[in-house]
């Protein structure tokens, strides 16, 4: 089974390609923000990132048996996922739900995958996981969450663990498939249809009502979503699991912003000073010893 040795540094294509997974990331989190109803937003997303995994399958080599099991779990996780989520943006702003979902989960892959993969961190790179998940989370407004009672926070903390969890399965589950192409479009063509089917079985009116440019919008993203998880899952047969989540949750600096222009939401001092935490501790991440 392939995998990353410990206690290295992120090659540099490695690092580039996450970066830019981490952009994308961002940038569909934040049209499907943008969306006024959420759920036709994530339904969207759902079969424009489906459709486009089917074709990539049809083409692609098929994963090995060994590497079903983490599939299966990671589909479930997932669905629980975009749940979450979802609910996320619909009760809190995106430079809150965001930052807290994103900024927590590299911290709980790095405590999860020594136990779970025998992986492990230099000392430089343990600092700059736990800078990245410290900065991400300072970009919250934390106590106005708390304040105004508004769910938003635990299921952002949900979201978190969601992220964690399938990010350990997948790390293990690619390096079992022989080939991450199709590890990742067998996954998103699955992942990609639960919501779809809820909510025409449940919410078929709420569709109907819906714009076509909204379709064409999400759809979008659903295809941005399922390239930026590809060379997630890519980098992670390569490098180490903790470090590649510290780096890729990065895009939050870039859903920030554009929450802030493109939203309307409120950028201060003490979010630039998280993002310049972020910004630290990803260069300490891609280090080596």
């Amino acid at each position: 089974m392939p995998g990353a040795s410990v206690h290295e540094g992120l090659p540099l294509a490695v690092a580039l390609a996450v970066l830019a997974s981490a952009v994308l990331h961002a940038s569909w989190n934040a049209l499907a923000k943008s969306v006024p109803d959420q759920l036709a937003g994530f339904v969207g997303i759902g079969l424009g990132s489906s459709a486009l995994a089917i074709l990539v399958a049809l083409v692609a080599p098929a994963p090995a048996r060994t590497a079903w099991p983490y599939l299966g779990a990671s589909l479930m996780v997932h669905v629980g996922y975009q749940a979450m989520l979802l609910n996320s943006y619909r009760t809190g702003d995106l430079v809150q739900a965001y930052p807290v979902a994103r900024g927590t989960a590299p911290v709980l892959v790095a405590v999860l995958a020594l136990p779970a993969v025998g992986e492990g961190l230099n000392g430089p790179q343990i600092v700059g996981v736990v800078a990245v998940a410290g900065g991400l989370v300072g970009l919250a407004d934390l106590r106005r969450l708390r304040e105004s009672r508004s769910p938003a926070l635990a299921f952002a903390f949900a979201t978190a663990l969601c992220i964690a969890t399938y990010s350990i399965l997948d790390g293990v589950g690619v390096r079992h498939s022989g080939t991450p192409v199709g590890y990742v479009s067998w996954l998103m063509a699955a992942e990609g249809l639960p919501i779809p089917l809820y909510a025409a079985a449940f919410h078929r009116g709420r569709l109907a009502t819906t714009p076509p440019a909204i379709w064409a919008r999400t759809a979008l993203g659903g295809v941005m979503s399922l390239v930026a998880y590809g060379v997630v899952v890519w980098a992670q047969d390569r490098a180490p699991l903790a470090a590649v989540s510290a780096l890729r949750e990065t895009g939050v600096l870039v859903a920030v912003v554009i929450g802030a222009v493109a939203l309307k939401e409120p950028l201060g001092r003490r979010r630039l000073l998280a993002a310049a935490l972020v910004a630290t501790g990803a260069a300490l991440v891609t280090a080596g010893p």
